[in-house]
């Protein structure tokens, strides 16, 4: 029996900075606001926003791995456009600098002061934390 033929959907994730991705893939699973969702050709259109987490896309039964921060999600029956604040993937992240980050922003939360440098340091650890575990995906 012949395998099936799957729709490729079109892939943009784009940063204030570049365009990280632009390629068709076969599918699509995103961090949004309301939890993680799967994209694949013939989904029901609509927007979200984007929270830190991973994105990743298959393509010819490759994954690949973003780490990707806040921004939005549109989705169309074939196509997903990602208008992210950052976007890196798996290969262009600094393992050390990540752990690196990560330590200096528990060593903030482990102080226990709640103010503005407290909710910066929550936000670089959910971030480092992140990083860390796409580049351990190469």
């Amino acid at each position: 029996m012949a395998e099936p033929t799957l729709e490729k959907i079109k892939l943009e994730i784009v940063t204030p900075e570049r365009v990280v991705v632009a390629d068709d893939v076969d599918e699509v699973v995103l961090p949004g606001i309301e939890g993680e969702f799967g994209v694949l050709h013939g989904h029901i259109p609509f927007l979200t926003a984007l929270k830190v987490g991973v994105l990743t896309y298959k393509k010819d039964g490759v994954e690949e791995h973003l780490a990707v921060s806040w921004g939005y999600v549109e989705v169309t029956s074939d196509n997903v456009k990602v208008l992210a604040e950052t976007a890196e993937k798996a290969t262009e992240i600094d393992l050390k600098r990540a752990k690196t980050a990560m330590e200096a922003a528990e060593k903030i939360l482990s102080a226990g002061k709640e103010d503005t440098e407290y909710e910066m340091a929550k936000i670089r650890l959910e971030k480092a934390v992140i990083r860390t575990q796409v580049a351990g995906k190469k």
